[in-house]
C-alpha cells in the first residue's frame, strides 16, 4: 500500500499521531506528511481549499466543516479527549488551585501567565480567554500574559522560566521536559475538548488514509493514549 498521505492535525494530539504515524510508516511503507497547527488555523486552510488525506481537528470544527459534505461518509471518528491543565516549572512550588477562587488568586499573584493566543486559533486559548472574562480578571492577566501560538509553546515558556504559571491541554504539556502539570482546572472551570479524525472526500489516497485511521484507533494503543494525557474515544 505504499503511498503518500498528507495529514493536517491539531497540536493537542500531536504526540500520539507522530508516534503511531512513525510505526505506521515502517509497517506499511506509506510516507506521511504530518502538519500540525492550531485547530482554528487549519480550519481556515481547509475551508480555503487546501487538500489533505486525513484531518484531525476538534469535534465541533469537524462537524461544522462536514455540513457541506466535506468528508467521506462513515470516516468521521473521535480519537480522544483531553482536559485543560495548569502547569508550572519543574521544581517550582505548586500554587493552590484546588478551587476556582484559589486558581483565580494564583493567576493574580503570578508575575507571568502563559496560554495560547486566542487569535492564533487554538481551542485552549479561546476557552481560557473566555474564562478570564467570566472571572473578571482578563485585563489584569492579559497585562502579564506570555502568549504562545500553540500549547507546546506555552509549555516551553514555562519550562524555560519565561512564564511562572500557565494553562493548556495536558496532552500538550506532557511531552515537554522541565514543566509539570499540577492539576486540571478546578470545579466549574474544568474544560475538555474532543479531537476527531475524518477523511476528506477529495483525498487521493483514501485507502491509505483509512488504514492510518485504523492504526490510530487500534484498541491495543489505548494505554498509550491515556499515558499521553488523552482519554481514547475508541
Amino acid at each position: 500500500m505504499p503511498a503518500a498521505i498528507k495529514v493536517l492535525s491539531a497540536g493537542a494530539v500531536q504526540s500520539m499521531v507522530e508516534a503511531l504515524g512513525r510505526e505506521f510508516e515502517r509497517a506499511s511503507g506509506t510516507t506521511l506528511n504530518l502538519i500540525f497547527n492550531t485547530a482554528g488555523s487549519l480550519r481556515e486552510r481547509i475551508a480555503g481549499g487546501e487538500s489533505a488525506d486525513l484531518v484531525i481537528l476538534s469535534e465541533s470544527i469537524i462537524a461544522s466543516l462536514d455540513k457541506s459534505g466535506m468528508f467521506v461518509p462513515g470516516s468521521i471518528i473521535n480519537l480522544g479527549r483531553t482536559v485543560t491543565g495548569v502547569a508550572v516549572r519543574e521544581g517550582s512550588p505548586a500554587p493552590d488551585i484546588s478551587t476556582p477562587e484559589a486558581f483565580k488568586q494564583a493567576l493574580l499573584k503570578a508575575k507571568t501567565v502563559a496560554y495560547t493566543d486566542p487569535k492564533a486559533g487554538g481551542s485552549g486559548g479561546i476557552m481560557f480567554a473566555a474564562m478570564l472574562q467570566r472571572l473578571g480578571i482578563a485585563e489584569a492577566v492579559n497585562k502579564k500574559a506570555v502568549l504562545g501560538k500553540r500549547g507546546a509553546e506555552v509549555a516551553a515558556s514555562i519550562a524555560e522560566g519565561r512564564a511562572e504559571i500557565g494553562t493548556t491541554f495536558i496532552s500538550e504539556v506532557l511531552p515537554v521536559k522541565g514543566v509539570k502539570v499540577i492539576g486540571p482546572l478546578p470545579g466549574e472551570l474544568h474544560t475538555a475538548n474532543t479531537y476527531t479524525a475524518a477523511i476528506p472526500a477529495g483525498s487521493a489516497s483514501r485507502a491509505a488514509a483509512t488504514a492510518l485511521l485504523r492504526a490510530l484507533t487500534d484498541p491495543a494503543t489505548r494505554a498509550r493514549w491515556l499515558a499521553a494525557g488523552l482519554e481514547p474515544a475508541f
